[in-house]
């Protein structure tokens, strides 16, 4: 035999703080995902909820599927979308993946002038 039974024996038991070091590389490993992956995907499913809650009647929208259309008609989980003249199609809101042109607000409205013109910068340099 190459070894003795000596030799052949199973080392020391660790120390708690070998455990600890050892773990640190996995929870690096977590952090950099969460803030490479986790959160910039929930910013996204949050900026989509808002996109499809802020949806109404006259903004141009596109579907999942890649139809687009204007709202003619808003629902609790649905809405009916024009895609041509006398062609409506009802789909759900899930599947509205962006929103062309939303509604202008009423004249009346300061924050419609100032979206009108360009923004705040577009209100502050002048623009009309």
């Amino acid at each position: 035999m190459l070894f003795s039974t000596a030799q052949a024996q199973t080392a020391a038991p660790a120390a708690s703080g070998d455990f600890l070091v050892s773990m640190l590389p996995l929870v690096l490993i977590f952090v950099v995902f969460y803030f490479l992956l986790i959160r910039p995907q929930q910013q996204r499913m949050k900026a989509h909820r808002k996109l499809i809650e802020a949806v109404k009647r006259g903004d141009e929208v596109v579907t999942a599927g890649g139809i687009y259309g204007k709202v003619t008609r808003v629902e609790d989980m649905t809405l009916t979308v024009q895609i041509a003249k006398d062609v409506d199609v009802k789909v759900a809101k899930g599947t509205i993946t962006d929103v062309l042109n939303k509604t202008v607000p009423p004249a009346g409205n300061d924050n419609a002038k100032a979206t009108a013109a360009g923004g705040f910068m577009g209100k502050f340099l002048g623009k009309k």
